[in-house]
């Protein structure tokens, strides 16, 4: 395979063009793989503003009476999607779903509490604690290899 890269400052965006004979198993995945880069931008809300959420400063996102919100470091932040869209909108590698109302970002995770039966406390940096449903315990363990 031959990958060209051309510079030309007219295009703002980069285009990916492929040329190929037949369309390939090859030429599948790299499609896929492209389709996988995620560039779309999270908007949160504080009262009438709005500021574009840096995904590697969420620390978790959960709902509570029908509303979805991201908490960081210094800012509670009123989103608009719900928690299922978010999963798929999020980062795979980092961010996973713990219980129905709740997702976390492992790169916010402090550490890990498995002496609890049938669930997992899980310490952010932030300080706080939440706790793993049931329904999830085997997917994060699978997920951390424990």
């Amino acid at each position: 395979m031959d990958i060209e890269i051309k510079i030309d400052n007219d295009f703002i965006t980069p285009k990916i063009i492929i040329k190929t004979s037949k369309i390939t198993t090859e030429i599948d995945d790299i499609i896929k793989k492209i389709n996988e880069i995620n560039y779309n931008i999270l908007c949160g809300f504080i009262d009438d503003k709005v500021e574009i959420l840096n995904q590697n400063d969420i620390i978790s996102i959960y709902s509570n009476d029908g509303k979805t919100f991201a908490l960081t470091s210094s800012k509670e932040y009123r989103l608009k999607q719900k928690l299922y869209e978010l999963e798929e909108f999020l980062d795979k590698k980092f961010f996973v779903r713990i219980s129905k109302s709740e997702i976390v970002n492992l790169k916010m995770v402090d550490s890990l509490d498995l002496s609890f039966i049938g669930t997992i406390c899980i310490k952010l940096k932030n300080g706080t604690n939440t706790y793993v449903s049931r329904r999830y315990v085997k997917k994060i363990k699978q997920i951390l290899g424990i």
